[in-house]
Parts: structure tokens; C-alpha cells; sequence
């Protein structure tokens, strides 16, 4: 495996953050939620996404001899009670890459980033555990807080947090 780098998003690296965000729906969370939903996904939604919401200012990207292999998005806390906290809005990596510490090098520099707050929160899928279990060797701890949603069949994600 090459060098790693952590690195700030670039407009053309739409496609490639796109693609690693379909991917890596289909490779993690098959089994963990609806079928269905996930057939429905594609890259081409994912990229329309990414030109829609993409903030470069707030996304990382993970690379490997030039090729983006992961990436992350933080932000200003949206949760009311949670005013000065900062929030992990994703990190994806391709599963390919898995256990190589790309992961915790996104949640470094998005943890670097964001430590101007008073900690820092997440959502996880409830049935995620491999997730779960990155988060809590990180210092995350569930703190009660769960929504519910309904992609095709309902989820549950909690919430997690980490004070500085």
C-alpha cells in the first residue's frame, strides 16, 4: 500500500466521492438495511448529490497514489442542545481499505478541525456494529439520543458523542 493522504476535496473529485459513497452504501450496509432501498441507489444519484451538496470547505478526502479511496464530511453541530458541538456528518472508506487506519485518519483531522467545539457528535446505524465498535475505540460514547427514519423499512441510528 502507498503513501496516505488527508487531504481537502476539490471540485473534481466529485466523481470519485460520489462513487465511494454508492460503494461503499452497497458494501456496508447490505444485510443492515433494506434491499430495496439499496437497489435503488446508483452512482449517478450519488454524483447529482455531491454536485448538490457537496461543501468543499467541510469534506476530506482520503488518497492513495493518487486514488481517492475514502473521504469524510464534518460541520457546526445541527442538534439543538448540542449548539457548541461539531459533527462527523459521514466517513466512508472503500471496504477494500478497511483496517489500513485510513478511517482514523479522517476522524483525526476532522477531530483536529472541529476542536474548537466542546466535543464532537455522530449518527450510527443501530445494526452497524463493526461502526459502533470503530466509535467507541475512538472515544465516542452513545448518549440516549435516537431518530428513527424509513427507507423503504424503518432504521434507528443513536447518536454519539465525544467531549474534549
Amino acid at each position: 500500500m502507498g503513501n496516505i493522504i488527508i487531504r481537502d476535496y476539490k471540485i473534481e473529485d466529485a466523481k470519485s466521492k460520489a462513487y465511494i459513497h454508492y460503494k461503499s452504501w452497497q458494501e456496508t450496509y447490505t444485510g443492515l438495511m433494506n434491499q430495496e432501498y439499496l437497489d435503488k441507489m446508483s452512482i449517478e444519484k450519488c454524483i447529482d448529490m455531491a454536485k448538490k451538496y457537496d461543501n468543499p470547505e467541510n469534506t476530506l478526502i482520503a488518497e492513495i497514489d493518487g486514488k481517492v479511496v475514502g473521504f469524510a464530511c464534518y460541520s457546526k453541530c445541527r442538534a439543538i442542545g448540542l449548539e457548541n458541538y461539531g459533527e462527523i456528518v459521514a466517513i466512508y472508506v472503500l471496504k477494500e481499505y478497511h483496517k489500513k487506519g485510513i478511517g482514523k485518519l479522517l476522524m483525526d483531522e476532522c477531530v483536529k478541525r472541529l476542536s474548537k467545539y466542546d466535543g464532537i457528535a455522530l449518527w450510527v446505524l443501530d445494526s452497524n456494529k463493526d461502526t459502533i465498535n470503530f466509535y467507541k475505540k475512538y472515544g465516542f460514547l452513545f448518549d440516549g439520543v435516537k431518530k428513527e427514519a424509513v427507507l423503504v423499512t424503518p432504521i434507528t441510528e443513536l447518536r454519539m458523542i465525544m467531549e474534549f
